[in-house]
């Protein structure tokens, strides 16, 4: 549709005022996750391939939180209201939060809990955590390659040990590759009732 105006009524519009009434659009959760790096005075990378600060993983489990609303329907990103992230970048415990959010892989959750990859999937199995997402990491060119590795929250890796006092966790951190894990003859039903 084409609407002819005046020019005059035009040129004396108040453009500020315009904008201002404008409904904003909605921001991505790597757009957020940027805000809030910005806020931690640690701005994400701009260069491809750099590791960012905090990531659009922060952002979800943010939702999940319920610290930020999600806009969209699609289950592969977020839409976040701009003036809702910005209220989040002045929280005064937003460092805590953000590194309780931060991802964690497998690799680094057991090298976190100072155990064997093999009895962190204990943990897993028994359901002491549960990943919340997961990437893809493809090796090579081919989607062949490709594997779903889950991420947990660092909040959730670092209160296993609390958790568990039933653990015996300098004998489980002292067991030497090769060794039966102790978590291994744990049933998770019986690790729930514990």
């Amino acid at each position: 549709m084409f609407v002819r105006c005046d020019r005059d009524a035009v040129e004396a519009l108040d453009a500020g005022a315009i904008r201002a009434a404008m409904p904003v659009a909605p921001i991505s959760g790597r757009a957020a996750a940027d805000r809030i790096a910005d806020a931690l005075g640690t701005p994400n990378p701009t260069a491809y391939g750099e590791k960012s600060r905090v990531t659009a993983f922060v952002v979800r489990r943010f939702v999940d939180r319920g610290l930020l609303v999600d806009l969209s329907a699609d289950p592969d990103g977020t839409l976040h209201h701009h003036d809702q992230v910005d209220q989040v970048c002045r929280r005064e415990d937003l460092a805590d939060l953000v590194a309780a959010d931060t991802p964690l892989g497998p690799e680094q959750a057991a090298t976190r809990l100072r155990v064997r990859r093999a009895d962190f999937d204990h943990m897993v199995r028994l359901g002491w955590l549960r990943s919340p997402q997961s990437v893809e990491v493809r090796f090579g060119t081919s989607r062949a390659g490709a594997v779903d590795v889950a991420l947990y929250t660092t909040a959730s890796v670092d209160a296993i040990v609390p958790d568990h006092p039933d653990i015996d966790w300098k004998q489980l951190r002292a067991v030497e590759k090769g060794q039966r894990s102790p978590l291994a003859a744990l049933h998770p039903a019986r690790a729930a009732a514990a």
